[in-house]
């Protein structure tokens, strides 16, 4: 019933107990599904390792922004090739970070335009990143016209609008919960349910109900996305499960899983 739409399960915080975790989910905490985009080229083929040992586990392959320094042109060709993977179902996870990166904005878009111009090429939806990047991120999402899902929303309800006159999907996790959150809040109770799909993008962003102590190493993993549709579910006055079967059949659609 829980399909997270977005986790990094290949990264080192899982290294300690990675298959016992991942079988537990599986087999005891209801987790149906989940696709685990890439960072960067070395990401990738971790991503598609760990779907080949899974079979609820799908992979994306991308270029995330923050990572823009390890992209040369010549990388598209690989990632072409590691989109005909079976188990490969999206472009991802890719886009814009003017937060964490400030003198590269050039690069940033020109690595961007040709992973959307490859998503358009193999006709495959996309992972998007977008961190207070707006302006440029729907330039590029108007001419490009993917298929596809903003993950971890942070837009207005007016961004949201746009999204979804754009035919994307809006991913929400662990930060629609947070003490602080206002505009995921207001994108939580506005999004239509059709085009609402949730994620963990585990190990980060812990939902404040899964929270046990202030340790910076505490992770999140995929069982927690229970605690997200719940917090939803109650914003939108409707039942956890009826919630969380509905994004599960989103995701599905979103993937073509």
């Amino acid at each position: 019933m829980i399909f997270d739409t977005h986790a990094h399960y290949e990264v080192s915080a899982f290294e300690p107990d990675r298959d016992e975790l991942l079988n537990r989910l599986h087999h005891e905490c209801g987790v149906s599904c989940i696709v685990n985009p890439a960072m960067h080229l070395e990401s990738a083929k971790a991503c598609i390792r760990l779907a080949e040992q899974y079979d609820f586990i799908y992979a994306a392959v991308g270029l995330h922004p923050n990572h823009v320094e390890k992209w040369d042109d010549s990388h598209i060709e690989q990632y072409r090739d590691m989109l005909r993977h079976p188990k490969v179902v999206a472009v991802g996870e890719i886009g814009l970070d003017y937060y964490r990166k400030q003198d590269d904005r050039d690069w940033q878009n020109h690595v961007f335009a040709m992973q959307l111009e490859l998503a358009r090429e193999t006709n495959m939806p996309v992972i998007i990143h977008d961190r207070e990047a707006h302006g440029d991120m729907y330039e590029h999402l108007r001419r490009y016209r993917p298929e596809g899902v903003m993950h971890c929303f942070s837009g207005s309800v007016e961004l949201a609008k746009e999204t979804l006159r754009l035919g994307m999907y809006i991913g929400l996790g662990g930060s629609v919960t947070f003490e602080n959150a206002v505009r995921p809040v207001e994108v939580a109770q506005y999004v239509p349910l059709d085009r609402l799909v949730l994620e963990t993008d585990a190990p980060y962003l812990i939902p404040t109900p899964c929270r046990t102590t202030k340790n910076r190493r505490e992770r999140s993993d995929s069982s927690m996305i229970y605690a997200v549709a719940q917090f939803i579910a109650g914003l939108r006055g409707m039942d956890t499960e009826e919630l969380l079967c509905i994004t599960e059949e989103n995701a599905h659609r979103l993937y073509r899983i």
